[in-house]
């Protein structure tokens, strides 16, 4: 790893319900990208932990990617490349 490199980590996440969505922002704002795993979680919970999932990457510039059914990837911006 050169200096000025970052390793980039994803924390995987299996919310039980919206009182862990503490630990979503937690991890995404140390800069790291979030799979956040709802298989779990029914109904309207679900529902709110995208909708702050959502908002929470809008507000830092990141995106928010379904991979599977009930799977979102919380991910940054890409960080140009220093020479």
């Amino acid at each position: 790893m050169a200096v000025g490199d970052t390793e980039r980590v994803v924390k995987t996440l299996h919310p039980q319900n919206y009182e862990d969505v503490y630990y979503v922002g937690d991890y995404y704002r140390q800069g790291n990208a979030v799979l956040m795993d709802l298989t779990d979680v029914r109904g309207p919970e679900a529902t709110q932990l995208v909708d702050f999932a959502a908002g929470l990457v809008v507000a830092r510039g990141g995106d928010l990617q379904r991979v599977a059914p009930k799977v979102f990837l919380l991910s940054h911006p890409e960080q140009p490349e220093q020479r």
